[in-house]
C-alpha cells in the first residue's frame, strides 16, 4: 500500500463517498446507513436511529435490505413491528460474503451494541472499500488492504480523548454496589448501553433485580435471546417492580437518557455517556454522578483504527457529527494518508 501525500483535493474517491443525506456508498451497489435511490442495496450496521436514515423509503425501492439478525430484531422491538415489515429483509452472518452485481459484499462485527457491523465491498477487478460503522476499538478487529476506507468521526476531534488510567467498567460495578446498599439506583443511557451495563454488572455478580420500562426490557430480551447474560428483568409496571421501586429496594432501574428529566428524580442517578472527556465519574447533581462509559472510540482510537487498516485513502463521516473535518486533516498530518470529509458542509 502506498502512502504518498496528496494535496486536498488533487484526488477524490469515487467508489466510496458520503452522500448530502448521510448515505454511505460503497462500490456501484451499496448504500449504508441512509437511502439512495441509486443503489439497489441497502445496509443498515446497526439499530441506533441514526443509522436508520430513509429506511422506510429503502424498504419500498431497494431490491435488498440487508442487517444481522440482531440488528432486524432490535429495529423490530425499537420502531415498532410494522418498521420492516414492506420490503426485502435480508440478515446477514459475520464473515458471510453475499454476490450482488459483479461485487462481494462482506459483514463483519464492530464493537458497538449488539448487531453491529462493518461492511466491505470489493468488485471484480480486486477494489475493495470499507465502512466502519459505529465502533469501538477493543473489540473491532480492523479491515485491512483497503483501498477506500470510510470512517465514523463521532470523537473525531483531538479534544476527544479519554486518557483516565481507569478502569471505567470496574468503577461503574463499584459506584452501584455501594448505592444498592441504601436501595435503588437509576440508571440511565440509550439502548445498547443500558444493556451492556446489565451484562458488566451479572458478569460482575450483581444479582439484584433489574427493573425498567417496557421499551428498555423488549430490547433487553432481544439481547438476551442473542447472546447476552442479563437476567433477572423486571417491568416497572408490573407489581413486582413497582414494589422495589416504591419501597426503595435494592435493585438497578434502567431507564432511557431521555426520561432523565422525570424518572428518579430523588432517587441515587447514574448516567453513562461516552460525551465525557475530563475524568472517569464527574458529579453532575446532588446525587447523581456522570460515569465515561462509551460504546464509540475516542479520538486516539479513531486514529489507531485508521492506523492498522493502512487504507490507501480515507472519508470521514461529516454528516452525523461535526468532527469529519477534523478527523480527515489529522488523518492527513499524522499518518500521512490522503484524507477528505463527506459531506462537505460547516468544518468542526
Amino acid at each position: 500500500m502506498h502512502h504518498e501525500q496528496h494535496k486536498l483535493g488533487s484526488w477524490l474517491p469515487s467508489k466510496a463517498r458520503v452522500s448530502p443525506r448521510g448515505a454511505i456508498l460503497l462500490g456501484d451497489s451499496v448504500a449504508c446507513d441512509a437511502f439512495d435511490a441509486t443503489r439497489p442495496l441497502r445496509i443498515v450496521t446497526h439499530a441506533h436511529a441514526d443509522h436508520l436514515c430513509g429506511l422506510r423509503s429503502s424498504l419500498r425501492s431497494c431490491e435488498k435490505v440487508l442487517m444481522t439478525a440482531a440488528t432486524r430484531d432490535l429495529v423490530g422491538v425499537m420502531n415498532g413491528p410494522n418498521m420492516l415489515g414492506n420490503g426485502h429483509v435480508e440478515t446477514v452472518e459475520y464473515g458471510e460474503n453475499l454476490e450482488f452485481d459483479g461485487e462481494r459484499v462482506t459483514l463483519t462485527r464492530a464493537d458497538h451494541i449488539l448487531g453491529a457491523a462493518q461492511v466491505i465491498v470489493e468488485d471484480s477487478e480486486g477494489t475493495r472499500v470499507a465502512y466502519t460503522g459505529d465502533f469501538r476499538l477493543e473489540g473491532t478487529e480492523p479491515i485491512t488492504e483497503c483501498d477506500v476506507l470510510v470512517v465514523e468521526a463521532t470523537y473525531g476531534s483531538p479534544l476527544c480523548r479519554r486518557s483516565f488510567g481507569l478502569n471505567v467498567k470496574s468503577l461503574l460495578v463499584e459506584m452501584i454496589e455501594q448505592r444498592l446498599r441504601r436501595g435503588v439506583v437509576y440508571v440511565f443511557g440509550y439502548h445498547g448501553k443500558l444493556q451492556e451495563v446489565m451484562q458488566i454488572l451479572r458478569c460482575a455478580d450483581v444479582s439484584v433485580p433489574f427493573v425498567m420500562p417496557e421499551r428498555v426490557f423488549h430490547v433487553s430480551k432481544v439481547c438476551e435471546q442473542h447472546g447476552m447474560r442479563l437476567g433477572g428483568l423486571t417491568l416497572s409496571t408490573e407489581t413486582d417492580g413497582q414494589e422495589l421501586l416504591n419501597c426503595d429496594l435494592p435493585c438497578v432501574a434502567f431507564y432511557h437518557m431521555n426520561t432523565r428529566g422525570r424518572v428518579g428524580l430523588s432517587g441515587s442517578r447514574i448516567c453513562v455517556s461516552g460525551w465525557e472527556f475530563r475524568s472517569a465519574c464527574r458529579q453532575i447533581g446532588e446525587h447523581e454522578h456522570l460515569v465515561a462509559l462509551s460504546d464509540h472510540s475516542d479520538f486516539d482510537g479513531l486514529i489507531e483504527y485508521v492506523k492498522r487498516c493502512k487504507p490507501r485513502s480515507v472519508v470521514t463521516d461529516n454528516f452525523r457529527v461535526s468532527h469529519g473535518v477534523t478527523l480527515a486533516r489529522e488523518i492527513r498530518k499524522r499518518l500521512g494518508i490522503p484524507a477528505i470529509a463527506m459531506p462537505k458542509k460547516c468544518s468542526a
